[in-house]
């Protein structure tokens, strides 16, 4: 990111510096009437978007501040494990940074450097702790510089590392986070895979090899274990290395198995991952992707035989346009992304699971979710197609109009009634609305090339 963004923060936990608002840019006088118009428009709907996350935000401040979440509808909080790990907090708090919100930030950062604790008896899931928290906790340090973040990242990465004590070095599903005992064997290409981004951003911040290491193996180890056609399956035991379920697919327990090989490459420089991420995405490409009456998907197949089981497309697959324009296949990009727009318009927003072959919905829930606007966001950086503008206000104009409540913003149980659901997941704040706010914020708003984005959009530095 550019320089004023990464402004580095050292103040108390009551004040936010304020030199994250100089990142305002100058609109040159001399651009044509139609760009003016233009701009002009797109900032309206920066600021619009900017609203609604402050509409969000400030219900969970009044009905759910130092939880893990706000329950919309019943105007209530809730802890995923009985007690708060600050799981909204943390995964919000870049987020507040990016849009300059810097009392909102400063508040928030005050909640997270007293509250947080990781010393706790409770059993948390390693993928989502990971992703969510300690990819929230590293960001939020390299955009601000307060060693309190950097600390209680590096506690929760060494209460984390015997979850990679199993036989195969894959790691297990659960671990407690006093004790460090591990439990869940069975798991996913999804939860092995989708750690070396924190993990060795950790090591590489901290000078501790250990957490790169133990990280990349299981992604390495993931990698080993793909079929003789390149592919990987649903579900592993790590403690034996045996896959117990040989579905293929680049959706939910293995997408973001995928989109780390190519970001570690990205991040790091790790030619293993290149290799890797070369290797996985032919096969891919090969088997998984579907051309149908001339549309672009992406099905299941078996992992050991390629051949064409499910033609199953999902609101987790759409982050797949995303991840082929960042890696270069801009073609292929376009093409699936208009697939993913084909299934939100089907019903004015996305379900859950999708028979592309059909357009029948399987699941008609929406959780929030925000892969189609981060594939939206993507395309527009690469091409700058006002196309994909338009379908993003598209996009933001549904999401606002079925999804809004009185309290925030809530799921939706049924895409086809609308009928909302009392949830508002932490990745609303860290994920959908921040990718809302870029497609539309100016350039300088992200320096996007200088950052990778891990699988819960909190944005690590390329300095490695």
């Amino acid at each position: 990111m550019r320089r004023a963004y990464w402004h580095r923060y050292h103040g108390d936990q009551d004040t936010l510096v304020t030199a994250f608002v100089l990142a305002a840019s100058l609109i040159l006088l001399a651009t044509p009437a139609c760009h003016r118009a233009a701009d002009s428009e797109d900032r309206k709907i920066t600021g619009q978007v900017r609203t609604e996350f402050l509409h969000a935000w400030r219900n969970y401040e009044q009905y759910a501040w130092g939880h893990d979440a706000l329950r919309p509808l019943s105007k209530t909080a809730h802890d995923w494990y009985g007690q708060s790990l600050q799981m909204t907090p943390v995964d919000a708090f870049d987020t507040l940074l990016l849009m300059h919100l810097d009392s909102e930030a400063a508040k928030d950062l005050q909640l997270i450097t007293s509250n947080l604790s990781f010393d706790r008896d409770i059993y948390v899931k390693n993928f989502e702790i990971t992703i969510r928290l300690l990819g929230g906790l590293l960001s939020g340090y390299e955009m601000t510089g307060d060693k309190r973040l950097l600390g209680s990242a590096e506690e929760l990465g060494n209460r984390l590392l015997p979850v990679f004590g199993s036989p195969t070095g894959l790691p297990y599903v659960y671990i407690n986070l006093h004790t460090g005992q591990v439990r869940g064997p069975i798991t996913n290409p999804a939860e092995t895979g989708t750690l070396l981004l924190e993990f060795g951003t950790l090591s590489k911040i901290t000078a501790k090899p250990i957490f790169y290491e133990k990280a990349k193996r299981a992604l390495v180890e993931t990698y080993k274990r793909r079929s003789p056609l390149g592919l990987v399956g649903q579900s592993i035991n790590v403690e034996t290395g045996v896959w117990t379920d040989t579905a293929s697919h680049i959706g939910s327990g293995i997408d973001s198995y995928y989109e780390y090989l190519w970001k570690c490459w990205l991040l790091f420089g790790d030619k293993d991952c290149l290799e890797m991420w070369r290797a996985n995405i032919s096969a891919v490409n090969s088997y998984l992707a579907d051309d149908l009456q001339g549309e672009l998907w992406y099905g299941h197949t078996d992992m050991n035989t390629g051949k064409r089981t499910e033609t199953i497309y999902g609101a987790l697959d759409a982050f797949f346009p995303a991840l082929l324009a960042l890696s270069g296949d801009l073609g292929r990009a376009r093409r699936l992304q208009v697939s993913s727009f084909k299934m939100w318009n089907l019903h004015g927003i996305e379900p859950e699971l999708l028979d592309y072959k059909t357009m029948r919905v399987l699941a008609g829930s929406y959780h929030l979710r925000p892969e189609i606007v981060e594939s939206t966001y993507y395309l527009y950086h690469y091409t700058r197609d006002p196309e994909y503008r338009k379908m993003g206000e598209i996009l933001f104009n549904n999401f606002v109009r079925y999804c809004r409540a009185d309290t925030g913003y809530a799921a939706l149980a049924d895409v086809t009634t609308k009928q909302k659901k009392d949830e508002m997941e932490s990745f609303v704040l860290a994920e959908t609305f921040k990718y809302f706010y870029l497609l539309f914020a100016s350039p300088k708003a992200l320096d996007f090339d200088t950052v990778v984005f891990n699988t819960e959009a909190h944005p690590l530095r390329r300095q490695w």
